[in-house]
Parts: C-alpha cells; structure tokens; sequence
C-alpha cells in the first residue's frame, strides 16, 4: 500500500519529530544513518516535504530540517499524500484498474474495511500524536 518513498518520508519525519526542534536541527547527513534511507534519495524526499510545508528548513551553517509545533499538527496523511498522491493507498491491491464496490476484485470486500480505517487513522492522527510514542519509548524507528 506504501511506496518505499513514503515508508522513508514517514521514518524522517518521524524521526524529525523526535529529535529537532527550532533550535536543534538535523541535516540530510545525520538523518541518513539513524532512518537507514540513503542520502541523495532522502534528499529528495525532504526537499518536497519542505516544499509542501510538512517540514521546516533553514539554510546556512546552523541550517537543517526540523519540525515546529505547527508540522507536528499536520495529520500524517498529508506525509503519503505529498510523496505518493492518493491514487497507490486507494488502488486495489491487486492492481486491478476497474476494481470498485460496485465491480470488485476478489480481494476487494477483504481489504476495503481494512484500508479504509487505515486512511481514516492516518487522515486523523497527527504527526506529533504519531511521534509520542517515540517519545515514550514504547515505539521505535531504529535499532
């Protein structure tokens, strides 16, 4: 149902959650290493998030991405939405391009009550709320 852009978004955002805020900020180089998503491609990935307003940057010598009170407000589906749009968490699992409830794929009555409350989590839950748990040390994004 993820890419593998928006599983990596999700693990730096989070991350960014966890350990920066305007005065602590963290630089593509050093969220490599802990999020294990290699540096050009998290690059990438941060540069839309920053551009979509999901994450905070700062450029310079004291420069970096970071996370406000405001992002961390953002629910976590604008992350998936921004870096994979809404059309691969909606699309059938099986790939079936004219699967709907009104014409559905075998699998279709199995994972549509499943994605569903999963994308009505994800739209509710916000980033902040998401990274509490890391916080608590009763979730973890690394080793």
């Amino acid at each position: 149902m993820l890419s593998n852009s928006s599983k990596y978004a999700l693990k730096a955002v989070l991350y960014l959650a966890d350990k920066t805020d305007i005065s602590h900020k963290l630089m593509v180089r050093e969220l490599s290493e802990p999020t294990q998503v290699p540096k050009a491609y998290l690059a990438k990935l941060l540069q839309a998030l920053s551009k979509h307003n999901i994450i905070s940057a700062t450029k310079g010598p004291k420069g970096g991405y970071f996370l406000t009170k405001e992002n961390k407000e953002l629910p976590v589906f604008r992350i998936i939405e921004v870096i994979d749009g809404n059309q691969r968490i909606e699309s059938c699992v099986l790939g079936i391009d004219e699967c709907n409830a009104a014409h559905p794929c075998p699998l279709h009555e199995y994972v549509s009550p499943t994605r569903t409350a999963l994308l009505s989590t994800l739209k509710k839950m916000t980033i902040g709320e998401l990274a509490l748990d890391l916080k608590k040390g009763t979730s973890f994004l690394t080793r």
